[in-house]
């Protein structure tokens, strides 16, 4: 008999026969994934009511006079998603014990696999014996023992077990994996929710390297479980070494808090809580730290600042116990389907507490605290937030390269955006709102020393005071194609501003004090409000070209030229308005295509202006693959917005203050073998002298990687660059085995003559296990001052990680 379902006279007797499928459930509950308090699930099976149990075997016999009945040749018993394969299952109706043997397979539903060569187990499974088990439950770990046993229904134990979370050689099975645990015995406690390891070795590439009499974990049915993480140590030359050792509290199935405690070799103890709170619709976290500093003058000479600055860091020269803190609190809730809430609120005691101390999720150069509300619903946009910046670095306050004090609060800004379903006049018409309020305590004021005529380097980037606006854009276009493949696409932009502005009489001064820069209008006052618009009727043609010089390549070439006609920008430049949102602004064959090409709102592109230029992109039969752009602009008509600077002078040395501006390029590779490589620049229209410059290229492969960058600008008197600067950086990676791996980059400021950062890195990584050693160095530019680091990281696939969170070292796979 190959295949039958009981019927249900014997199904009684014969069910039992699934018991053995059901031993998947005994030993996966046993089954423990070893990690300090970690989340793991729950790994029983259940079998659905009125599930049916189909058996297939050779042979079913029946045996009155020892009340047994046996199944043999490839028995196969499937029963509610779990399968058993043995050659023989044997049940005893007296003794009410089954027997499953040879090459006995159990699949449980959830997918672990249980290998056996024989079972012994009770039809109420609250005792039973196994024989040479292995385990492998459905995230790839391993277990393995000479025997398990079950008594009580309750307590589970392995014999001279085994532990990994390595997969098996396929070459060599029998070879050690990269670690295991090996112990004489691994208790589970069904109702202590516990897995307990006695006389337990931790082998590594099978050496012995740690010798444990017991440690327990939690039962993998529990997902969270009390006790002590993975504990993690680093170095870093400010603040000495340190050892960071977190206890877990699971207080509910939806709220938790992690108390750290970390040491540091010269400035003491730090205590960290984290408290995790989640709902149906969302979460949020609260975060408090702070530490007595045992030593505030000595972290102050380290960071090569005299103990009488003004820093942060210190307070009161002398004070031997600085305290420092912080609180925090991320959060976001969904408040249907089309709407988000959520922030980011960070206070700390000192600007750069969070950053020098590294706290997770707030140790940013730049922390952006803010306060939100999204709205996505097909086409539309919606988002406003308030927003500040806490820039932590630890330059004293009272140092003009101090921006920490000059960061603006927004409140708020708001961005809408709203693309109809259906087309206007044949064409896509696209709207666009923007609002922001900015508030400022102290005068954002580059270089913050009296007017330097030679240099031309005073800018004032942010007003003491209070600034708004409310734009709204409108856009329509539509693209028509002729029977010569011409691409024509008009355009209709309209733009339209409200603005005020309130600076403090200190703006004033500084802003009346920048009336001898030669290239700032001074024609006009500040305003404190105004109206200003911009009608722009474009027109964009394109004619891409489509042609192969050889079988299985083909290359697109793509003549393009774009004209918008519009007006002089409205109160342009000089005086008249702040510029706080488009002093970004660079031009390279990126942006050479664009309508607008400032950054954001505050400055508007006025004027008419033509761009021209050649777009290619080609690829070929081996794999090889390239593009390219090259064209200028021309400023065909009206005032040239960029040659008219700003407070911060943006648009000057921007290749665009010109009537015909650099020309732009731009060329890239990339191969089928890994390598890759572009050059990009901006040329001089006159000279082709090269204004600004950047090559990529980057090769990765076995057994070594390999990157390259070089960037160059000219020197921009009015951003108060008056010298060319130019850095290179160098990066590479190189497998010594399989494995193992070196690797270091360094860039180096060749200006300046420095090497600003430079690190190297060790580690080695497979399925199950992850070694890390790294050591930089970074150096700034002003003092020269080194800051070293060093990074050591273990981690180990389901045990966790030790060592420091970050390594220092860009690393290159």
């Amino acid at each position: 008999m190959r295949e039958a379902f009981l019927p249900s006279d014997r199904q009684a007797h014969l069910a039992r026969l699934y018991a053995a499928s059901a031993l998947a459930c005994l030993l996966a509950c046993g089954v423990p994934v070893p990690a300090f308090a970690q989340e793991v699930g729950n790994l029983a099976t259940t079998v659905p009511s009125g599930s049916q149990m189909l058996l297939a075997a050779d042979t079913l016999e029946y045996n009155n006079d020892n009340q047994t009945v046996t199944a043999v040749g490839g028995v196969q018993i499937d029963y509610g998603g779990n399968r058993l394969v043995a050659q023989k299952v044997v049940y005893n109706r007296n003794t009410k014990r089954m027997v499953a043997s040879g090459n006995v397979e159990i699949v449980n539903s959830d997918g672990t696999k249980i290998n056996s060569q024989h079972i012994d187990i009770t039809d109420d499974f609250a005792d039973g014996f196994v024989n040479a088990l292995r385990v492998e439950t459905v995230d790839k770990a391993y277990f393995a023992a000479e025997s398990a046993e079950r008594m009580g229904g309750v307590l589970t134990t392995f014999h001279n077990g085994v532990y990994t979370a390595c997969e098996p050689c396929e070459d060599k099975p029998d070879k050690a994996p990269t670690w295991r645990v090996k112990a004489r015995k691994i208790i589970w406690n069904g109702e202590k929710k516990t897995v307990r390891f006695e006389n337990a070795n931790f082998e590594f590439f099978g050496f012995p390297l740690a010798y444990l009499p017991a440690f327990e974990i939690a039962d993998p049915t529990v997902k969270r479980k009390s006790g002590f993480l993975i504990p993690s140590i680093g170095y870093n030359s400010h603040l000495g070494y340190s050892v960071k050792v977190p206890y877990y509290f699971a207080l509910s199935p939806t709220y938790d808090l992690t108390v750290t405690g970390s040491g540091y070799t010269k400035q003491g103890f730090l205590g960290e809580a984290e408290w995790r709170q989640r709902f149906n619709n969302g979460e949020y976290t609260f975060k408090v730290a702070g530490i007595q500093q045992q030593d505030p003058d000595a972290f102050l000479d380290a960071a090569g600042f005299p103990p009488s600055g003004n820093n942060v860091n210190s307070g009161a020269a002398g004070d031997p116990n600085k305290f420092r803190g912080m609180m925090g609190t991320q959060g976001q809730f969904a408040i249907n389907e089309r709407w988000n809430f959520g922030w980011d609120v960070l206070l700390q005691t000192d600007k750069n507490f969070s950053n020098t101390y590294n706290i997770a999720k707030y140790n940013s150069y730049v922390h952006q605290s803010s306060v939100y509300l999204t709205g996505l619903n097909d086409r539309n946009y919606f988002d406003v937030r308030a927003m500040h910046f806490e820039v932590q670095e630890n330059t004293p306050n009272d140092n003009a390269a101090a921006r920490s004090g000059q960061q603006p609060w927004v409140l708020p800004s708001l961005d809408y955006a709203y693309i109809p379903d259906t087309s206007v006049g044949g064409g896509q018409l696209s709207l666009n709102v923007n609002t922001r309020v900015i508030r400022r305590e102290d005068l954002d004021e580059a270089f913050n020393t009296p007017y330097d005529s030679s240099t031309l380097a005073q800018r004032v980037r942010g007003i003491e005071g209070e600034s708004g606006r409310l734009t709204a854009e409108a856009e329509w276009k539509r693209s028509f194609v002729t029977d010569d493949g011409l691409v024509l696409t008009p355009l209709l932009a309209f733009q339209g501003d409200v603005d005020y502005v309130r600076a403090s009489s200190a703006s004033l001064a500084a802003i009346q004090e920048m009336a001898a820069n030669p290239v700032i209008n001074t024609s006009e006052d500040m305003r404190s409000s105004f109206a200003r618009y911009m009608a722009t009727a474009g027109l964009e043609m394109s004619w891409p070209l489509l042609f192969s010089l050889a079988s299985g390549s083909s290359h697109v070439v793509e003549p393009m030229a774009q004209v918008f006609l519009r007006p002089n920008e409205q109160y342009v430049g000089g005086l008249s308005i702040p510029n706080e949102d488009a002093q970004s602004m660079v031009f390279d064959a990126t942006t050479l295509f664009e309508r607008d090409k400032f950054s954001g709102y505050d400055r508007i592109e006025g004027g008419s202006r033509a761009n021209v230029g050649l777009r290619y992109s080609g690829s070929y039969i081996n794999g090889w693959g390239t593009n390219a752009i090259f064209g200028q602009s021309y400023q065909i008509g009206g005032e040239n917005s960029f040659a008219a600077p700003d407070l911060v002078n943006v648009g000057a040395n921007s290749g665009l203050e010109t009537t015909k501006s650099d020309y732009v390029g731009l060329f890239g590779i990339t191969s089928p073998n890994g390598f890759a490589a572009s050059v990009s620049g901006r040329f001089d229209e006159q000279s082709f002298e090269i204004r600004r410059a950047e090559l990529k290229a980057a090769y990765s492969g076995l057994p070594v990687s390999l990157s390259a960058k070089y960037a160059f600008i000219q020197a921009q008197p009015l951003y108060g660059f008056t010298t060319d600067r130019h850095e290179v950086t160098l990066g590479a990676s190189t497998h010594l085995a399989e494995n193992w791996r070196v690797f270091g980059t360094g860039t180096y400021d060749l200006q300046e003559g420095l090497l600003v950062k430079d690190g190297v890195g060790f580690a080695y990584n497979d399925s199950c296990f992850t070694y890390l050693m790294t050591y930089a160095q970074s150096r700034d530019l002003n003092t020269r001052e080194v800051t070293q680091s060093i990074g050591f990281n273990l981690s180990f696939r389901t045990l966790g990680d030790f060592g420091s969170s970050s390594n220092g070292v860009d690393t290159i796979q």
